[in-house]
């Protein structure tokens, strides 16, 4: 079986592939310190919690924070006896180069984002991942990532209006009832919720413009089924899009050898 995992700047996830489906999601928060042992401890845990006999032949890694990749391999190495592949590594294979300017390093999370989406979908796609930031991935009809857009993320755009306003508290990201606030609160609500909503409009029509040919607009991450209430803003949600982007970067580089 495979073990997928994505680290993240605020959440570490971990699912395990059969070959045909998921067979539980274990998620945890993004801590550097971290060690091997740690996460064997938590994962083995769950594992037990959730009755899964899960006997793991290879682990595969995206990892947007580079400190904690160490005792993630060491975690694949000394439980799983095998060598993880990590993504955006010379020795991870994709399945189509990105075009971007000579010397750029595309985050392991939009290469991933893109093969599961290209997978899915085909060509010609703008994948919005509502994360930590909030990033934009166009994905041209050959599968390549070929650019994007990044803009602060959802709960990091609050967390920064409380901290720069000390009289504004701490609020939940949710549909208000209305535009107009009657209230502290509903203000803000509206204010970030709508605020997205016309930011992930505005600029998936100037990518669809710049781009020059019709475009589907996928929505994934935790937030993306929230601000699909707002507005017709996607073509297809998918929840599960950046460990299925493992898979496929998995048996990319196990039909090519790689592994």
């Amino acid at each position: 079986m495979l073990l997928c995992i994505d680290c993240g700047n605020t959440n570490t996830v971990f699912s395990i592939w059969d070959g045909t489906r998921f067979l539980c999601t274990l998620r945890t928060s993004t801590e550097h310190q971290r060690t091997a042992d740690q996460y064997y401890v938590w994962y083995s845990t769950l594992i037990a919690h959730h009755g899964i006999a899960a006997d793991i032949t290879d682990v595969i890694i995206s990892s947007t924070v580079p400190r904690v990749v160490f005792n993630l391999r060491v975690f694949a190495d000394r439980y799983f006896k095998t060598r993880p592949i990590v993504v955006g590594k010379p020795e991870c294979r994709l399945p189509h180069q990105p075009r971007v300017d000579a010397g750029t390093q595309v985050g392991p999370d939009r290469l991933v984002n893109t093969a599961g989406a290209f997978d899915r979908h085909g060509g010609d796609l703008i994948v919005v991942d509502f994360g930590t930031a909030t990033t934009f991935d166009v994905v041209a009809h050959d599968g390549a990532y070929v650019g994007g857009v990044i803009a602060p993320g959802v709960n990091l755009s609050l967390e920064a209006l409380h901290m720069a306003a000390a009289a504004l508290p701490h609020v939940d990201v949710t549909r208000p009832r209305q535009v107009i606030g009657t209230n502290t609160v509903a203000c803000m609500q509206s204010g970030v919720f709508w605020g997205y909503v016309g930011l992930v409009r505005g600029i998936s029509e100037k990518i669809r413009e710049e781009y020059e040919k019709p475009m589907q607009i996928i929505g994934t991450g935790g937030l993306a089924p929230l601000f699909a209430q707002g507005d017709v803003l996607f073509d297809h949600i998918e929840d599960d899009l950046t460990m299925h982007g493992l898979t496929v970067i998995h048996a990319y580089n196990k039909e090519n050898g790689a592994i």
